[in-house]
């Protein structure tokens, strides 16, 4: 069994491994670039927990997620700014882990885990690089009040979110952004989702119309376990003005979606000019994307078994233009 600081010391095949992954990768990301962009993603990284501590993990063994799938884990992230990272468990080895291949550059926050069935033990996290993006003050998650003042009704919801949505503020070369990251409960059926999904769009556009300045540059991501584009489901997602991503309409959100039947789990999006006092996104949205990691790195291993290793969700992102001062 490798020793903990043989992780930063991966054997020549893997090595090589990830080096193909990256050449890949630099096809399908645009670059960081100083001073002129912000890469943003989400992530829903498949029960992200513990690890089998080997480069190889044995026949029958689990978790199947090993110290080389971290390294290729790695290697997706670190083409972003900041990643928003659902199914973070209460477990935080493989988050561990990552953490020390990614390096002393970047930082992380996060949730403690949502107690009950339908929390599922998880957390919201965000992955940043500090050398672009540093914490600007605000961290909260969100919750439905008693009080019922945020505009969030018993008819909307009438309980706190399974999993309680995530908001933080980041910097970066000037501009304030607050990401608002989420793991929509799945329920039994389509129509279980509704209500968590009209409240969450209530609760962001009341929250974006407040005069303060933490809510300029609202972006929301996650998981919000959307089926298709138009179902109730999205109906109730953009019912007050939130505007999902264009760049990312029609790419497929999971590694079991067949062509032609996506779904729309996963979304980036906000709010858009004219909506009462809701601020528009000072930063310009340009290319945007999935990283599908299926063709290079399955190899002979099921699909099944590349969801547990890597994940059975894309990560999504989309490229920012910093405005000039």
């Amino acid at each position: 069994m490798p020793r903990e600081a043989d992780i930063l010391a991966p054997p020549q095949t893997v090595a090589a491994r990830v080096a193909r992954w990256e050449e890949t990768l630099d096809e399908a990301v645009p670059a960081k670039s100083d001073g002129s962009n912000l890469l943003i993603a989400t992530w829903n990284l498949r029960a992200f927990s513990d690890l089998t501590k080997a480069w190889s993990t044995p026949a029958g063994a689990s978790p199947k997620r090993n110290f080389t799938d971290v390294h290729l884990i790695a290697t997706v992230i670190r083409r972003f700014d900041v990643v928003a990272v659902q199914e973070v468990r209460g477990n935080l080895r493989a988050l561990r882990y990552l953490l020390k291949v990614l390096g002393e550059d970047w930082a992380f926050i996060l949730t403690d885990v949502t107690e009950g069935k339908a929390g599922n033990n998880e957390r919201l996290a965000f992955l940043f690089d500090t050398r672009r993006v540093k914490l600007s003050g605000l961290a909260c998650e969100i919750v439905v009040p008693l009080e019922r003042e945020a505009g969030v009704s018993t008819a909307d919801l009438d309980r706190q979110f399974a999993r309680t949505p995530y908001a933080v503020s980041f910097l970066s070369q000037g501009q304030t952004f607050t990401l608002v990251t989420l793991h929509v409960l799945y329920g039994e059926a389509p129509a279980d989702r509704v209500p968590e999904l009209r409240a969450i769009a209530k609760w962001l556009a009341n929250w974006a119309e407040r005069e303060f300045g933490w809510d300029h540059n609202l972006i929301a991501l996650g998981d919000f376990n959307i089926d298709r584009a138009g179902d109730p489901l999205f109906e109730a997602f953009t019912s007050t003005g939130l505007v999902p991503a264009p760049q990312l309409a029609g790419l497929r959100r999971t590694i079991f979606d067949d062509p032609g039947t996506e779904h729309f789990y996963d979304q980036i999006a906000w709010f858009t000019k004219d909506q009462k006092r809701r601020p528009v996104l000072a930063l310009e949205s340009g290319a945007g994307g999935h990283v599908d990691f299926v063709p290079e790195l399955q190899a002979r291993q099921s699909l099944t078994e590349l969801s547990w290793r890597m994940s059975d969700h894309y990560p999504l992102w989309v490229e920012f233009a910093i405005p000039t001062q």
